[in-house]
């Protein structure tokens, strides 16, 4: 049988919470179709059970919990902040009041507790011996880009990459600009979905 893509819904009255939602999701999971609802009518107007997930906003959800209820495992509540309702406290939740970052970061760290597949990265990502391990970078990252790539989604300064490393912030500053121009990427959201899609780095330590 052949293997279709993933889809999935975001049900929310907000058109512009939906389509910004929808073009971080398509970064990360550029084999999925991702679908944008206004209304749970609308939802259900185009077969609701074929979806992969749901990103539905927590007032359409108490208004049709019955529907959500059955397919929790599938469904992740849109919040306003980090605590949700005692309606949604069974429910995965996205706080859509955050930064960019701090949206792919929840995303991602949604998406490895989902989908890890047991596969999980070393204790310590930064020896050398599992450096040399680590296979071939895909858009041919060196092993010290891809270094400076996993200190710089960790949160670290530029200095403080240098001071970590025993290089100048010169020469940090350079590696930064070159993995940008690899990558062709130019946020750091964007580096913190390559590595933790490539796996230099687990969700739950950005």
């Amino acid at each position: 049988m052949m293997q279709l893509s993933p889809e999935i819904a975001i049900v929310d009255a907000e058109t512009l919470a939906c389509m910004g939602l929808r073009g971080l999701i398509e970064r990360m999971m550029p084999e999925a179709t991702v679908r944008t609802f206004n209304s749970f009518e609308q939802l259900v107007r185009d077969s609701p059970d074929m979806y992969f997930h749901y990103f539905v906003s927590a007032q359409i959800l108490l208004e049709h919990s019955t529907f959500f209820v059955e397919r929790r495992e599938k469904t992740i509540v849109l919040v306003n902040g980090s605590a949700g309702k005692p309606q949604t406290a069974h429910f995965h939740t996205l706080n859509i009041y955050q930064s960019e970052d701090g949206m792919v970061r929840s995303l991602l760290q949604l998406q490895q507790s989902a989908h890890a597949h047991g596969q999980h990265l070393p204790a310590d990502l930064k020896t050398p011996m599992e450096k040399s391990a680590q296979p071939e970078d895909p858009n041919g990252l060196s092993v010290r880009e891809v270094e400076v790539l996993i200190l710089i989604v960790s949160g670290l300064t530029n200095k403080e990459i240098a001071h970590r490393l025993y290089i100048s912030v010169t020469t940090v500053i350079s590696h930064r600009k070159n993995i940008m121009e690899k990558l062709n990427v130019r946020s750091v959201s964007g580096l913190t979905i390559y590595a933790v899609m490539n796996g230099y780095i687990e969700a739950d330590r950005i």
